[in-house]
């Protein structure tokens, strides 16, 4: 099938594109004028906010963060060299290792995502409503 968009639909999708990127330069922006890199603002974050019983090893962590294994080692490397994150033991397998946020790092992670909330409160209807819009099309395109 050979379906193509409407030139409303580019509108939306090309809207909705520009509401991601633009809660992801502030992202970047607040998390550069806190001094940390906006990756390792990521790093803390799939730490912080991950499901109970899910461990924070690095294979998790690279899947969350949707990098390779050697990128997230270097990601944790980086976290450690800057105090906001430590390698530990396992307790219950002492050969796993599991990554864990210092104080330091819970205290930038708070600041943070205070901040990310309090844009989301701002920004966040305008972005569901691109979504809305979005989604809208593609439900009249399915039952076409």
């Amino acid at each position: 099938m050979n379906v193509d968009l409407s030139p409303e639909q580019y509108q939306d999708l090309s809207e909705f594109r520009r509401s991601i990127r633009g809660f992801l330069h502030f992202s970047e922006s607040t998390a550069k004028e806190q001094g940390i890199e906006p990756q390792q603002h990521q790093l803390l974050l799939a730490i912080r906010g991950l499901p109970a019983g899910v461990k924070p090893t690095i294979r998790e962590l690279a899947s969350r963060l949707f990098i390779q294994h050697h990128s997230a080692v270097e990601l944790v490397n980086r976290g450690e060299r800057s105090g906001t994150v430590v390698r530990l033991a396992g307790e219950e397998d002492r050969r796993e290792v599991l990554v864990h946020l210092t104080n330091e790092g819970r205290a930038a992670l708070k600041r943070l995502a205070v901040a990310h909330r309090d844009e989301l409160e701002r920004s966040g209807p305008g972005l569901a409503k691109a979504l809305q819009l979005v989604l809208r099309h593609s439900k009249k395109v399915a039952a076409q």
